[in-house]
């Protein structure tokens, strides 16, 4: 089995994390406790790293045609 199936690339982070931003707005709830207000806050601040990073521009189809590509020089960890 490939290790790679068990972790989540930047990219799918950023994905995820843009896609329950979008969707915490669009459900308009404005009352939040402290836990949520936390995962916000490390959400904002997950958001805002990523954001700087070239996984921003990056899709599942490129991470997987990289991985791909990679795969005949027989790197290691």
């Amino acid at each position: 089995s490939n290790g790679v199936k068990h972790f989540l690339f930047s990219p799918q982070v950023f994905q995820l994390l843009t896609d329950l931003k979008q969707q915490r707005k669009e459900s308009g709830k404005n009352k939040q406790s402290s836990g949520q207000q936390n995962l916000n806050t490390i959400m904002y601040e997950t958001l805002k790293y990523i954001s700087k990073t070239p996984c921003r521009y990056q899709s599942p189809e490129t991470v997987r045609e990289f991985l791909v590509a990679m795969k005949g020089h027989k790197l290691t960890k």
